[in-house]
């Protein structure tokens, strides 16, 4: 495989990847410019060198064709700002236009393309619709890791009509480096801290992890199936009563395994689901009817901290409560003190999936774990199967 950084893109076009997907407001500001930082370096990197940068990206989710809330028009000023270039656009990512742009791109120009996604044939993985893409440019470059577990046409389909010439943007090699020091040779004790809503969505990457991690923490609305499949008693929580015999099974195996699992001791509840309701401690396992518990309690918090703080190896993703509500906040931001106190300690410290990459930058604490992934599906893909369609097309 092609090395990013000793490829030399002197008069080449290099058509990249990137994701795009960005917030915007009701008259189209950016609202969140994350994703747009993140793919500047190697942008930077092809221009530098003497290249010209074809973008290519999709934005939300358009129903039929083009549409103007989805146009990618509404981030040039936010990329042209961080770029400090002039930035093309063409009104449409494949055809005459298009074509004509990217072949009269002089080194140093940038062109970006429209929404990828005004196309089925994007989201379908059409072959004929990627290759269009392909005469575009000479070198194809893939750094958008938060798309790469979608065989799509431009994220994964494309790579084969660049037989020699692709290779990984400097986001998607920190990302893949990232996630192997936590998937293939973790320091020990290595810690794995899993929230969020639902036992179903996490069962193959506890089952992946088992066979890795020494310690599995469990928080968020997860917590409740592990907690009643035990005969304890959790009111009006969020529950998955399909999946109780799944969590005694996972506890068995983890037994087996010598994998410790940690189960908060106490629990934040509530009368509603309402930062305004009514709110006691009580322990984990005794909720009352018609209360619900929202987030893990103080004594879990420290409990969770000892396990975290001696680790060497740290992966998070999910919260621990419902976050968006200060009152359910400790708990997710107790875990992200944690990690952060581990992290100085010399633990490597990796935070993925949207909400706990949301927590951790709402609490000002990115700068301080080791690192935070952009991947939402994409992490959890990873860290399911140990690889993804858009990664496996350019390694191929």
């Amino acid at each position: 495989m092609i090395n990013f950084d000793s490829y030399n893109f002197v008069g080449k076009r290099a058509i990249i990847r990137v994701d795009f997907n960005v917030p915007l407001d009701k008259d189209f500001n950016v609202t969140d410019d994350s994703r747009i930082r993140a793919a500047i370096p190697t942008i930077k990197r092809v221009l530098t060198d003497g290249g010209s940068v074809i973008l290519m990206s999709h934005l939300g989710r358009p129903k039929e064709g083009p549409e103007e809330k989805f146009s990618l028009k509404h981030i040039i000023s936010t990329l042209k700002k961080h770029l400090g270039v002039d930035i093309l656009f063409a009104p449409d990512c494949v055809g005459k236009i298009a074509f004509d742009m990217a072949s009269n791109l002089k080194p140093g120009q940038v062109l970006l393309l429209e929404n990828l996604r005004f196309y089925k044939e994007e989201t379908k993985g059409d072959e004929a619709f990627a290759q269009k893409l392909s005469t575009l440019a000479d070198v194809y470059i893939n750094d958008a890791f938060g798309t790469a577990h979608r065989a799509h046409a431009s994220t994964t389909i494309i790579a084969k009509f660049f037989t020699k010439n692709k290779m990984f943007g400097y986001l998607i090699e920190s990302e893949l480096k990232g996630l192997n020091k936590v998937l293939h040779n973790p320091q020990k004790p290595y810690t794995a801290i899993l929230g969020g809503a639902k036992v179903s969505t996490k069962i193959t990457i506890i089952e992946n992890l088992l066979d890795k991690v020494d310690n599995l923490v469990i928080g968020g609305g997860m917590m409740f199936t592990f907690i009643k499949a035990q005969g304890g008693k959790i009111g009006g929580s969020m529950v998955e009563d399909d999946k109780l015999e799944m969590a005694l099974d996972i506890l068995a195996k983890a037994k087996q395994k010598g994998v410790t699992i940690y189960l908060p001791i106490d629990a934040v509840i509530a009368n509603s689901f309402s930062n305004n309701a009514d709110v006691q401690v009580v322990d984990a396992n005794v909720i009352p009817e018609n209360w619900l518990g929202l987030d893990i309690g103080p004594k879990s918090v420290a409990y969770f901290a000892k396990v975290i703080e001696s680790s060497k190896t740290i992966l998070w993703n999910g919260p621990m409560g419902v976050f968006e509500m200060p009152k359910f906040a400790e708990g997710t931001m107790g875990v992200a003190k944690s990690m952060s106190v581990a992290t100085k300690k010399g633990a490597f410290s990796l935070v993925g999936g949207g909400d706990s990459v949301a927590a951790i930058n709402s609490l000002g604490l990115a700068n301080e774990v080791s690192y935070v992934s952009t991947g939402g599906g994409a992490l959890l893909e990873y860290l399911e199967h140990g690889d993804l369609p858009g990664i496996k097309a350019v390694r191929e």
